[in-house]
């Protein structure tokens, strides 16, 4: 394969409608986009008896929102990771750390980053504001979100792509980070970086990646091969494990290669069986949404918004 990078769902189907058929024979997205994939004819049917959804972890996802389609299978959830409060530790302890309103803090005035995507940062303002179901909310709750980010922008010190998101996370041009995760700061963590994620008390978003075959590849099979890896334990530890930013096994028996293997970052990430951080565990306790698009509003007000609260 050669690959073909993007960064937000949106860019990605603006370079798919780009291209012609064929020119991808695996394509892995965020989860809330595959309906829109599956809906510009993009991405073929996938056969279930094909992949191990026996040995997911969280029986929830083997119908994962928006992968099927009349009973069709379109995309195989491969990873996932939890966005919350990403923080140097040295400005902000554990226990404000707990809230999203460390991200007012006085202290770091002109510190806070913004990974520039509006999906997860609004997503995690509307958790803040105590929507249950951050990315379906109504008018009035939408209005409420917008205002609490104008309350906010006074303490935005820049709005980064991944590259300037781990930098300025690294080198302390930032002392907060909205909109991301472990995928990031584990990266640092690694380096010893004075870095951490948390799920705080309202909540946190999860993303998902998930992998389709192209329309009219001409490697279908080796396509298949490609995702039954992924999906094997080896593939699974590999994801898991990935130097540019690590996430979560989303199948058993990866899982317990990941303990087998590299118990140290099992143990970093909480995907031990039983400890109060597994990540399963957080999604059956409530405590995490899956990332979304805007349902009662369009992705473009979403966006436009965005560029606004960017601008001001």
């Amino acid at each position: 394969f050669k690959p073909k990078y993007y960064a937000g769902g949106d860019n990605m189907l603006a370079l798919i409608a780009q291209s012609p058929p064929g020119t991808y024979d695996v394509i892995l997205s965020d989860a809330e986009f595959v309906q829109q994939l599956n809906a510009a004819g993009y991405i073929d049917e996938l056969n279930p008896a094909d992949y191990p959804f026996d040995d997911f972890l969280y029986d929830e996802w083997k119908q994962f929102p928006g992968h099927w389609k009349d009973g069709k299978l379109y995309s195989m959830m491969v990873r996932f990771g939890h966005l919350g409060v990403s923080y140097n530790t040295k400005a902000i302890s554990a226990e404000e750390a707990a809230s999203y309103k460390c991200f007012w803090k006085p202290e770091i005035k002109g510190k806070l980053g913004h990974f520039d995507w509006h999906l997860p940062n609004l997503g995690q303002l509307s958790l803040y504001n105590g929507n249950a179901k951050p990315f379906d909310i109504d008018a009035a709750a939408w209005a409420q979100v917008q205002e609490t980010a104008k309350t906010l922008r006074p303490q935005v010190g820049g709005f980064f792509d991944y590259g300037g998101t781990f930098n300025s996370l690294k080198n302390g041009e930032m002392l907060a980070m909205a909109g991301i995760g472990d995928w990031i700061t584990g990266v640092l963590q690694r380096d010893g970086a004075d870095v951490a994620s948390v799920v705080p008390k309202e909540g946190g978003i999860q993303f998902t990646e998930s992998w389709s075959i192209g329309k009219g590849t001409k490697n279908a099979d080796m396509a298949k091969k490609f995702i039954q890896y992924m999906m094997s334990p080896p593939g699974q530890v590999h994801s898991a494990t990935m130097l540019a930013y690590p996430a979560f096994c989303v199948t058993k028996g990866g899982r317990a290669m990941l303990n087998a293997k590299d118990p140290k970052e099992a143990q970093r990430t909480g995907q031990i069986d039983g400890v109060p951080n597994d990540p399963v565990v957080l999604i059956k306790e409530g405590r995490i949404k899956y990332r979304g698009l805007p349902i009662q509003q369009s992705l473009e007000e979403w966006n436009d918004f965005w560029s606004e609260y960017k601008g001001a």
